[in-house]
């Protein structure tokens, strides 16, 4: 038995995942299912495109990475992923959708979450006409020490 059935048929035993892409509008396709076992079957987790991509060919998921990233852009959309932004070009997928805010490590590039109580923000500046702040994303940039920075 392929390890693709396999993740399929172990999807079945955990109605979780299913019921969570039918709860946010989303056709749990064999692609999504796979997906989303592999996102949200372990503890919160941060995850690029590319390593979802990996664990799927490791879990031998026939899925090409522009199907990776479009599911991924859909479960954000859906409201079951957050999208955080570290840099241009660089992006992980967060399955934690509560509030909270983010070390980015930039030596190792790991990203790790600080609880939203945590993080206390002074004051916001007046959003721009026909706009409301939705939610204020926090990034605190570290770097180990000893390490130095890295510069363009």
């Amino acid at each position: 038995m392929s390890a693709y059935i396999s993740v399929m048929q172990s999807s079945r035993l955990s109605p979780d995942v299913l019921a969570r892409l039918r709860q946010a509008g989303l056709r749990p396709t064999r692609q999504r299912l796979a997906l989303a076992r592999l996102l949200f079957d372990a503890d919160n987790r941060h995850v690029t495109a590319e390593q979802l991509h990996g664990e799927a060919l490791a879990a031998s998921i026939r899925v090409s990475l522009a199907t990776v990233y479009n599911t991924l852009h859909q479960f954000t959309d859906a409201g079951l992923l957050r999208e955080v932004v570290v840099e241009p070009g660089r992006s992980y997928f967060d399955t934690n959708v509560e509030n909270h805010h983010h070390f980015f490590c930039e030596s190792s590039g790991r990203l790790q979450d600080i609880p939203g109580e945590l993080v206390m923000v002074g004051s916001l500046p007046q959003p721009p006409d026909g706009t409301a702040i939705r939610r204020v994303d926090v990034i605190i940039r570290v770097h180990r020490e000893g390490k130095p920075e890295a510069t363009a």
